[in-house]
């Protein structure tokens, strides 16, 4: 079995795969935001907030920076581009695949029009 390792990709997509991360990236993309903030506003505990962004910054999609007792929040630097070149390769893929089947399709459509015609006939 072939095996795929590419870190920046897993990492993102598991950060991804949550639904309040996504949110938090969506809010981040708005203005930055402070942690407290970011826990009011998904109406989450401190604690969680902070595992969430915590999982946003290893995958580098969120940088945070202490100012005294405020952690604030904004979107990396890294963005989406290599997810966005891996999904478009497979959105090619499937799209090349879908108009195989297209054509067979088509085929089989073509065949069935002229033994139908033989029988008549």
């Amino acid at each position: 079995m072939v095996q795929y390792f590419q870190p920046n990709l897993d990492a993102a997509f598991g950060a991804l795969s949550d639904a309040t991360r996504r949110g938090v990236l969506e809010q981040l993309g708005r203005a930055d935001a402070s942690i407290t903030a970011l826990a009011e506003r998904f109406q989450m505990t401190l604690t969680g907030m902070k595992k969430h962004v915590g999982v946003l910054e290893q995958a580098g999609l969120v940088t945070t920076e202490k100012v005294g007792r405020v952690r604030t929040c904004r979107l990396g630097v890294r963005g989406l581009q290599e997810e966005a070149v891996w999904i478009e390769r497979q959105r090619q893929l499937w799209a090349a695949r879908f108009d195989g089947l297209d054509l067979v399709v088509e085929e089989l459509k073509q065949k069935e029009k002229v033994n139908g015609q033989k029988k008549r006939g």
